[in-house]
């Protein structure tokens, strides 16, 4: 980004034609007008130039002969002091500025709050008169209920009706803008100040659920009005948005009837849609108004048979209320009132559609946060990632979310279909046999050879699971849940059939996993950037040719203090060139909270929380992450999880099996680390699992340490290390490789000690899909089936010297194997199998 030229500040003699500046001996020196132009030439250049250069600057300078270069170095220190002065003075002018803006709202604000204490006691008079005189007061509500007027829509045909209920529209919104028509009280966890982004209220008791924002943004109001009502660039929800009717209003006003419709955030409801009027009008104080409502009919709007797939919700007086500021910029009144029909949805997702905080945060929140990112851009202030301009990177993200979206709803004129099940309902097959990733603006990203897309989808309740800890943990551990074969086969099918499933090639991934940031949003509350995932083939003739995969991922609402609508990871693969207009196929996850979290838990969450899930082993009690149990913090979200994939027609069938079975590996996957994360240890979908500082691995050390005392008659541990609850902390530091395995047909390990996730490669999460089989070779097999008997039968087994295999495909050698089994406190149950590999290595 170009530094930008300071301007040139000279200190004008009371002659008005020299410059002076006062030397370290306290003399001043006087330069001549040519003399400061040169000198601020120079400085432009290089603020600090070195001796040298300074040398060099009187030298090719002969107006500058006649001064010392010590007095050559005195004027660039006073001029880059005027210059700091100078940035802090306009820091504090735009710092003074937004005060004065904040304060003017926050008086506002107070003086509707004294309205409302105003209209509340009014009311609570009232309310005695009439408790007073309860008879006559009771005839008077009846008749009062019977002569209220009931609002009636208008005809959408009739000009001089819509005119009359635009004029409606716009005083109530401004009386819930400006006014008491709402019992609005603040927002938890936003409060003003000179550095937050608005003042954010939601609606207490009203019809419907409501959401109001006030904020300062350096935009003139014409300029926000048309960034707001394009409602696609920047309310990622909206899926279509057209303007059937536009016609003036007669009073400088422009009234317009749209039709709009609005993703479903999970598979588990429909989407909504909206027939509305628009009222655009400038008041009389200059102010701008765009307000919107509802018009009446259920089935009113454009095509029904295309809308059948939606349920059509209310708005209620709405919009945006902008006031230009002086010197510059506006302050701007955002209300949402809408009513979501929650009765359409089931009963555990209501509570998403019945809260005006999420309706802030989905809709409100984000509207002044985009104006105020667009504003920030404008200013010339961001950093470009990869010399990409704020409005590509910005697209890019539109891309990536609308495509998941896309992927999530299924919409029939669309081309989505269902296929048929496998007899089980947890997995959504949806196939779409004329949507092709066609490259509009580059024919040469045309991808015509597809089949077609093929979606993978399914969602689930997740019950205290952060949302933010738990994508968050997805974003920066992939290997844990993600197919680097399948991530590899869906980057070379955007390659043009370079091949396709299933004669895909093995690939194997090296671990590496490498973030590249692209962009961020002001508050960063959104991230976009570049994944690098470094593979290499199995194939021994593609042994050394590097089958690196690039992924554009945005990733959101990870901050666990920070407010937000849901916790996003979407991601899809990218050619390494990275071109602008490159297609796109979008999957990901989305955690939505449907309840807030009692105090006390949100806390118990925030502290000492770690992504490291065996870091915990070092702390002391065990009880630490164990401290919030299921009655104490109740947070639900649900989880969606959508991927896809694409296909060439004869290979359809083959492709939904295979993203079947991967959507429930991942499913899996994601099912125990959110186990792991949780604060109380279980998830409704699992129940009670061994995880890092659990008191059921405190339990188990104690076991393995008992049971190797008693059928080797040998301490694993010193004799002042096995008590107490030192007992985990030892064992997960002994140098020898110590893992369990269950008791069963197939053993699958369930316990490592560090030393064991150091030479199987992996953690603790992941370790529970690793079979014993696995990491043995031929020989290692063998010698481990013949010493079994002898191992269930005296309890213990020793293996000779041998070789065994990590999860990365590393040979790890061993100089000895002990195994034994693993009593429970009754010396008479077998838990598990433990193995130690002593002074094991990699070759």
């Amino acid at each position: 980004m170009a530094m930008a030229v300071a301007p040139q500040h000279r200190e004008s003699s009371s002659s008005g034609s020299l410059n002076k500046h006062l030397t370290d001996n306290g003399k001043y020196v006087r330069y001549t007008s040519e003399q400061v132009e040169a000198l601020e030439r120079v400085y432009a250049e290089c603020p600090k130039p070195s001796s040298l250069r300074r040398q060099q600057l009187i030298r090719e300078c002969p107006i500058l002969a006649n001064i010392e270069p010590k007095q050559i170095k005195v004027w660039f220190q006073n001029r880059r002091c005027r210059e700091k002065q100078r940035k802090e003075s306009s820091r504090l002018q735009t710092v003074n500025r937004k005060l004065t803006a904040m304060n003017k709202l926050l008086m506002e604000e107070n003086d509707r709050l004294q309205k409302q204490v105003s209209q509340l006691v009014c009311e609570n008079g009232f309310m005695q008169q009439q408790l007073q005189t309860a008879p006559a007061a009771a005839d008077a509500s009846c008749d009062s209920a019977v002569t209220t007027p009931q609002h009636s829509l208008r005809d959408a045909n009739n000009p001089a009706g819509l005119l009359s209920l635009a004029e409606e529209t716009l005083a109530e919104f401004l009386s819930k803008a400006t006014g008491t028509a709402v019992d609005w009280v603040q927002m938890p966890g936003m409060k003003p100040g000179p550095d937050s982004v608005g003042i954010f209220a939601i609606s207490q008791r009203c019809s419907g659920v409501a959401a109001r924002a006030c904020g300062l943004v350096s935009l003139e109001p014409t300029k926000l009005a048309e960034i707001l009502k394009d409602r696609q660039s920047w309310f990622r929800d909206c899926r279509n948005l057209e303007v059937f009717t536009v016609f003036p209003a007669g009073n400088g006003g422009t009234i317009e009837l749209l039709y709009s419709q609005i993703y479903a955030p999970t598979t588990l409801a429909p989407a909504r849609d909206f027939w509305t009027l628009r009222y655009t009008i400038s008041l009389e104080n200059g102010s701008l108004v765009v307000c919107e409502r509802s018009l009446s009919g259920s089935g009113a709007g454009p095509n029904a048979a295309a809308a059948a797939q939606f349920v059509r919700a209310e708005m209620l007086p709405s919009g945006y209320l902008i006031r230009p500021c002086e010197g510059g910029g506006s302050i701007i009144h955002i209300v949402d009132h809408l009513n979501l029909q929650a009765w359409s949805v089931p009963e555990v997702l209501r509570p998403l559609y019945e809260s005006s905080k999420a309706v802030a945060q989905k809709v409100t929140i984000m509207a002044l946060r985009h104006v105020r990112q667009i504003a920030h851009e404008t200013s010339g202030e961001v950093v470009y990632g990869l010399g990409r301009q704020p409005a590509v990177l910005r697209t890019f993200s539109q891309r990536l979310s609308r495509g998941f979206n896309d992927a999530i709803n299924g919409f029939n004129d669309d081309g989505w279909s269902l296929m048929n099940s496998d007899g089980a309902e947890d997995v959504i097959i949806a196939v779409n046999t004329t949507k092709n990733l066609i490259s509009a603006n580059n024919p040469a990203h045309s991808l015509s050879f597809l089949g077609g897309i093929l979606c993978a989808k399914a969602s689930m309740l997740l019950q205290n699971v952060p949302p933010a800890v738990l994508v968050r943990f997805l974003r920066e551990h992939r290997s844990e849940w993600a197919d680097f074969s399948v991530d590899a086969y869906s980057a070379a099918s955007l390659k043009a059939g370079s091949y396709a499933y299933p004669g895909m090639r093995s690939m194997r991934f090296t671990g590496s996993q490498i973030i590249m940031p692209l962009g961020h949003t002001i508050e960063q509350e959104e991230l976009l950037e570049v994944i690098r995932l470094e593979g290499h083939s199995f194939a021994q003739e593609d042994a050394f040719v590097s089958r690196d995969i690039h992924l554009l991922q945005i990733c959101s609402g990870i901050d666990e203090n920070a407010v937000g609508a849901c916790s996003e990871l979407v991601f899809a693969p990218i050619d390494e060139m990275f071109p602008d207009d490159a297609p796109l196929l979008p999957s990901g996850f989305r955690v939505i909270p449907l309840e807030s979290k009692t105090k006390d838990a949100q806390e118990a969450l925030t502290t000492n929380r770690t992504l490291d899930l065996t870091s915990s082993l070092e702390v002391g009690p065990v009880t630490n992450h164990a401290s919030v149990d299921g009655s104490s913090c109740h947070l639900r979200s649900v989880l969606t999880i959508a991927f896809q994939f694409p296909f060439e027609s004869n290979l359809q069938d083959n492709v939904a099996t295979m993203a079947r079975q991967y959507v429930r590996s991942v499913i899996s996957s994601v099912q125990r680390v959110a186990t792991a994360i949780s604060p109380s240890g279980l998830n409704p979908a699992l129940g009670p699992k061994l995880s890092a500082g659990s008191p059921e691995a405190l339990t188990l050390a104690h076991w393995i340490c008992q049971s190797y005392c008693y059928h080797l008659g040998a301490e694993l541990l010193r004799s002042d290390s096995v008590g107490g609850d030192s007992v985990l902390k030892h064992l997960w530091h002994h140098p020898d490789a110590i893992l369990c395995c269950s008791l069963e047909a197939l053993p699958v390990f369930i316990f490592a000690n560090q030393a064991g996730l150091d030479m199987l490669e992996t953690t603790l999460v992941a370790l529970q899909d690793i079979t014993l089989d696995k990491i043995f070779d031929e020989s290692g097999r063998k010698a481990l089936f013949t010493d079994f008997a002898k191992l269930m039968q005296q309890g213990f087994a020793c293996l000779p010297a041998g070789i065994c295999m990590s999860t990365m495909g590393r040979n790890v050698s061993y100089e000895q194997a002990i195994s034994w089994k693993v009593l429970a406190a009754e010396e008479n149950t077998v838990h598990c199998i433990a193995f130690s590999f002593v002074n094991w290595s990699f070759l």
